[in-house]
């Protein structure tokens, strides 16, 4: 089988998409979502918390990445929220 048509198989790019999102990091510290999420430390930890994905264990503050992730999609305007908005 040639590069070219190993690229192209949908179902070999499903397989590394799947495996690229196991390997991505569940957890995140603080620090690191700050700059993941370019958000400052407040309202990181402000939206965090309303998003129930705060972990605290010895001193360390974890944030759930799903569920934050999860979280800010209800903040996700669409083409059509926008116009509505700017016809306003």
């Amino acid at each position: 089988m040639r590069t070219e048509d190993m690229y192209y198989n949908e179902q070999k790019r499903s397989e590394v998409m799947e495996a690229a999102r196991r390997l991505r990091r569940k957890f995140l510290r603080y620090q690191q979502a700050e700059i993941v999420y370019s958000l400052s430390h407040k309202k990181l930890m402000e939206l965090a918390n309303a998003a129930g994905a705060i972990y605290r264990m010895d001193g360390i503050v974890l944030i759930n990445r799903e569920i934050f992730d999860e979280y800010l999609e209800r903040f996700h305007e669409t083409k059509e929220n926008s116009d509505l908005k700017e016809e306003d």
